[in-house]
Protein backbone atom coordinates (compact mmCIF):
# COMPACT_ATOMS: atom_id res chain seq x y z
CA UNK A 1 0.00 0.00 0.00
CA UNK A 2 1.19 3.53 -0.97
CA UNK A 3 -0.21 6.63 0.71
CA UNK A 4 0.53 10.20 -0.88
CA UNK A 5 0.54 13.37 0.82
CA UNK A 6 0.31 16.47 -0.32
CA UNK A 7 1.66 19.88 1.42
CA UNK A 8 0.17 22.80 -0.28
CA UNK A 9 1.93 25.38 2.08
CA UNK A 10 4.97 27.12 1.62
CA UNK A 11 5.97 26.96 5.33
CA UNK A 12 7.27 23.63 6.13
CA UNK A 13 6.95 21.92 9.87
CA UNK A 14 3.91 24.76 10.28
CA UNK A 15 0.24 23.86 10.95
CA UNK A 16 -0.77 22.36 7.32
CA UNK A 17 2.11 20.28 7.47
CA UNK A 18 2.06 19.02 10.71
CA UNK A 19 -1.61 18.28 9.59
CA UNK A 20 -0.63 16.41 6.58
CA UNK A 21 2.34 14.61 8.14
CA UNK A 22 0.02 13.20 11.14
CA UNK A 23 -2.35 11.66 8.54
CA UNK A 24 0.68 9.93 7.08
CA UNK A 25 1.41 8.38 10.34
CA UNK A 26 -2.21 7.65 10.52
CA UNK A 27 -1.96 5.66 7.05
CA UNK A 28 1.73 4.14 7.94
CA UNK A 29 -0.18 2.51 11.04
CA UNK A 30 -1.93 0.70 9.10
CA UNK A 31 1.09 -0.85 7.10
CA UNK A 32 0.79 1.83 4.44
CA UNK A 33 4.08 3.05 2.49
CA UNK A 34 4.21 6.93 2.57
CA UNK A 35 5.50 9.46 1.05
CA UNK A 36 5.73 13.46 1.68
CA UNK A 37 5.64 15.87 -1.48
CA UNK A 38 6.16 19.49 -0.90
CA UNK A 39 4.36 21.31 -3.19
CA UNK A 40 6.36 24.47 -2.84
CA UNK A 41 9.63 22.75 -3.37
CA UNK A 42 8.77 22.36 -7.01
CA UNK A 43 8.12 23.98 -10.30
CA UNK A 44 5.32 23.58 -12.29
CA UNK A 45 2.10 25.51 -13.12
CA UNK A 46 -1.45 25.21 -13.94
CA UNK A 47 -3.62 23.47 -16.64
CA UNK A 48 -2.69 24.98 -19.91
CA UNK A 49 -5.66 23.55 -21.59
CA UNK A 50 -3.78 21.43 -24.46
CA UNK A 51 -6.56 18.83 -24.10
CA UNK A 52 -3.88 15.71 -24.23
CA UNK A 53 -5.39 14.16 -22.40
CA UNK A 54 -8.89 14.37 -23.94
CA UNK A 55 -7.12 12.98 -27.54
CA UNK A 56 -8.78 10.10 -28.74
CA UNK A 57 -6.26 8.32 -29.22
CA UNK A 58 -3.67 9.96 -28.13
CA UNK A 59 -0.42 8.77 -26.16
CA UNK A 60 -1.53 10.84 -22.80
CA UNK A 61 -5.32 9.97 -23.03
CA UNK A 62 -6.44 10.41 -19.56
CA UNK A 63 -3.63 11.97 -18.52
CA UNK A 64 -1.84 15.06 -17.97
CA UNK A 65 1.01 15.78 -20.84
CA UNK A 66 2.53 18.70 -19.30
CA UNK A 67 6.71 18.29 -18.60
CA UNK A 68 7.58 19.75 -15.50
CA UNK A 69 8.38 19.09 -11.43
CA UNK A 70 4.85 18.43 -10.54
CA UNK A 71 4.15 15.31 -13.55
CA UNK A 72 6.41 12.38 -11.91
CA UNK A 73 4.28 13.47 -8.27
CA UNK A 74 0.76 13.28 -10.54
CA UNK A 75 2.20 9.54 -12.11
CA UNK A 76 2.99 7.93 -8.69
CA UNK A 77 -0.42 9.34 -7.77
CA UNK A 78 -2.11 7.63 -10.31
CA UNK A 79 -0.79 4.29 -9.03
CA UNK A 80 -1.44 5.66 -5.46
CA UNK A 81 -3.74 3.49 -3.16
CA UNK A 82 -4.85 7.15 -0.81
CA UNK A 83 -4.19 10.57 -0.98
CA UNK A 84 -3.54 13.25 2.07
CA UNK A 85 -3.29 16.82 0.37
CA UNK A 86 -3.47 19.85 2.61
CA UNK A 87 -3.56 23.91 2.13
CA UNK A 88 -3.77 26.89 4.31
CA UNK A 89 -6.44 29.39 3.55
CA UNK A 90 -5.19 32.06 1.54
CA UNK A 91 -7.64 35.25 0.68
CA UNK A 92 -10.40 32.65 1.34
CA UNK A 93 -8.74 29.93 -0.89
CA UNK A 94 -6.76 26.97 -1.19
CA UNK A 95 -3.33 28.28 -2.01
CA UNK A 96 -2.14 29.01 -5.60
CA UNK A 97 -0.15 25.84 -5.48
CA UNK A 98 -2.98 23.70 -4.70
CA UNK A 99 -5.40 25.00 -7.19
CA UNK A 100 -2.54 24.64 -9.60
CA UNK A 101 -2.21 21.18 -8.50
CA UNK A 102 -6.21 20.44 -8.29
CA UNK A 103 -6.38 21.18 -11.47
CA UNK A 104 -3.74 19.47 -12.82
CA UNK A 105 -5.25 16.30 -11.23
CA UNK A 106 -8.56 16.58 -11.85
CA UNK A 107 -8.82 17.96 -15.17
CA UNK A 108 -6.43 14.95 -16.62
CA UNK A 109 -9.71 12.39 -15.61
CA UNK A 110 -12.25 14.59 -17.05
CA UNK A 111 -13.63 13.09 -20.07
CA UNK A 112 -15.96 15.25 -20.87
CA UNK A 113 -18.16 11.76 -21.31
CA UNK A 114 -21.21 10.11 -20.73
CA UNK A 115 -22.72 9.99 -17.45
CA UNK A 116 -22.13 6.16 -16.68
CA UNK A 117 -18.28 7.50 -17.52
CA UNK A 118 -16.83 10.71 -16.38
CA UNK A 119 -13.94 9.98 -15.64
CA UNK A 120 -10.67 7.86 -16.71
CA UNK A 121 -9.58 6.97 -13.80
CA UNK A 122 -10.30 3.39 -13.76
CA UNK A 123 -9.83 2.64 -9.31
CA UNK A 124 -10.87 4.57 -6.22
CA UNK A 125 -8.90 5.41 -3.69
CA UNK A 126 -9.99 6.98 -0.44
CA UNK A 127 -8.71 10.84 0.47
CA UNK A 128 -8.66 12.84 2.92
CA UNK A 129 -8.46 16.55 2.56
CA UNK A 130 -6.75 19.34 5.14
CA UNK A 131 -7.35 23.05 5.45
CA UNK A 132 -5.69 25.32 7.82
CA UNK A 133 -7.27 28.76 8.68
CA UNK A 134 -7.36 31.58 10.59
CA UNK A 135 -11.28 32.39 10.88
CA UNK A 136 -13.15 30.36 14.18
CA UNK A 137 -15.07 27.32 13.31
CA UNK A 138 -18.62 29.81 13.75
CA UNK A 139 -18.08 31.50 10.50
CA UNK A 140 -17.54 29.04 8.21
CA UNK A 141 -20.96 28.25 6.67
CA UNK A 142 -21.58 32.37 6.68
CA UNK A 143 -18.58 32.79 5.12
CA UNK A 144 -19.12 30.40 2.34
CA UNK A 145 -15.99 27.82 3.64
CA UNK A 146 -18.65 25.00 4.11
CA UNK A 147 -20.26 25.32 0.40
CA UNK A 148 -16.25 25.56 -0.87
CA UNK A 149 -14.83 22.71 0.97
CA UNK A 150 -17.72 21.03 -0.06
CA UNK A 151 -16.92 21.48 -3.36
CA UNK A 152 -13.09 20.02 -3.62
CA UNK A 153 -15.13 17.17 -1.58
CA UNK A 154 -17.35 16.10 -4.34
CA UNK A 155 -14.92 16.61 -7.18
CA UNK A 156 -12.25 13.94 -5.22
CA UNK A 157 -15.28 12.02 -4.96
CA UNK A 158 -16.24 12.21 -8.37
CA UNK A 159 -13.24 11.19 -9.81
CA UNK A 160 -10.55 9.61 -7.97
CA UNK A 161 -12.70 8.19 -5.09
CA UNK A 162 -14.31 8.93 -1.70
CA UNK A 163 -12.79 11.66 0.50
CA UNK A 164 -13.16 13.28 4.08
CA UNK A 165 -12.37 16.92 5.53
CA UNK A 166 -10.35 18.05 8.27
CA UNK A 167 -10.80 21.86 8.71
CA UNK A 168 -8.03 23.64 11.57
CA UNK A 169 -9.36 27.13 12.50
CA UNK A 170 -8.04 29.87 14.49
CA UNK A 171 -4.73 28.37 14.10
CA UNK A 172 -1.11 30.22 15.25
CA UNK A 173 0.15 32.10 12.61
CA UNK A 174 3.87 33.02 14.22
CA UNK A 175 5.89 32.96 17.27
CA UNK A 176 5.87 36.49 17.93
CA UNK A 177 2.75 38.76 16.79
CA UNK A 178 4.54 42.18 18.36
CA UNK A 179 6.47 41.62 14.87
CA UNK A 180 3.88 42.24 12.53
CA UNK A 181 0.71 44.50 11.69
CA UNK A 182 -1.32 41.56 13.30
CA UNK A 183 -2.90 43.63 16.07
CA UNK A 184 -7.09 42.65 15.11
CA UNK A 185 -5.63 39.21 16.79
CA UNK A 186 -4.60 38.28 20.50
CA UNK A 187 -1.04 36.32 19.87
CA UNK A 188 -1.74 34.60 23.08
CA UNK A 189 -4.65 33.33 22.92
CA UNK A 190 -3.58 31.62 19.72
CA UNK A 191 -0.33 30.02 21.55
CA UNK A 192 -3.17 28.64 24.03
CA UNK A 193 -5.18 27.27 21.28
CA UNK A 194 -2.37 25.95 19.55
CA UNK A 195 -0.65 24.49 23.00
CA UNK A 196 -4.83 22.76 23.95
CA UNK A 197 -6.75 22.53 20.49
CA UNK A 198 -4.33 22.00 18.19
CA UNK A 199 -3.16 18.87 19.16
CA UNK A 200 -7.09 17.56 19.27
CA UNK A 201 -6.65 18.19 15.21
CA UNK A 202 -3.33 16.39 15.03
CA UNK A 203 -5.19 13.37 16.63
CA UNK A 204 -8.33 13.68 14.30
CA UNK A 205 -5.67 13.71 10.85
CA UNK A 206 -3.98 10.98 12.72
CA UNK A 207 -7.37 8.86 12.53
CA UNK A 208 -8.18 10.41 8.91
CA UNK A 209 -4.88 8.65 8.24
CA UNK A 210 -5.41 5.33 9.69
CA UNK A 211 -8.83 5.60 8.60
CA UNK A 212 -7.65 5.62 4.80
CA UNK A 213 -7.24 1.51 5.57
CA UNK A 214 -9.96 0.48 7.51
Amino acid sequence: MKTIGINGSPRKGWNTSILVEEALRGAASRGSETELVNLYDLNFRGCISCFACKLKGGKSLGRCAARDDLKPALDRIHECDALVAGSPIYLSEVTAGVRAFFERLIFQYLTYGNKERNTFFDRRIPSVLIYTMNIGESMLDGAGYTAKFKFYEDSFDRFLGPAKTLVSTETWQTTDYGQYEMTMFDGEARKKRRDEVFPVDRRKAFELGAGLFP
